[in-house]
């Protein structure tokens, strides 16, 4: 699994922080930084889970083949 986020589209609302804190945080102006592009896989879920609470749509997961 790979993970992005698109800055420019994030709106800064946090779900994917709050969830996958381990994944995601926010800076100072509330938009996502990824702290990682590859989860373990014991983080796939919450990883997905964050990408669908996502109202911008700004986080995208690519599913390893």
């Amino acid at each position: 699994m790979k993970i992005s986020a698109d800055t420019a589209t994030c709106i800064g609302a946090g779900q994917c922080a709050l969830v996958a804190g381990d994944l995601f945080d926010q800076d100072d102006d509330g938009i996502v930084v990824l702290l990682g592009d590859e989860p373990a896989e014991s983080q796939y879920v919450i990883a997905r889970r964050a990408a669908s609470l996502c109202p911008a749509r700004a986080i995208t997961i690519t599913e390893s083949a």
